[in-house]
């Protein structure tokens, strides 16, 4: 789910970083880049360690035959 987000946080930031000479007060564009890349990989990696902790569960069904048989 968090990988879209990932993805276009990485893409954002590679631009800001090589591609863009932006002027934001107080940051830099290329720091403000490599934070957006370092954001982008963490979405990618925890989605990634989400969709491992959902594939763990396992469900079990136990199914019993009752004899209704008189005797």
């Amino acid at each position: 789910m968090w990988i879209g987000l990932g993805i276009v946080l990485i893409i954002i930031g590679a631009v800001l970083n090589w591609a863009l000479q932006v002027d934001v007060p107080g940051v830099t564009d290329g720091i403000l880049g490599w934070i957006l890349i370092v954001a982008g990989v963490a979405a990618v990696i925890f989605s990634f360690i989400a969709q491992a902790q959902r594939n763990r569960v396992h469900t079990t069904h136990e199914n019993r035959n009752i004899d209704t048989t008189p005797r």
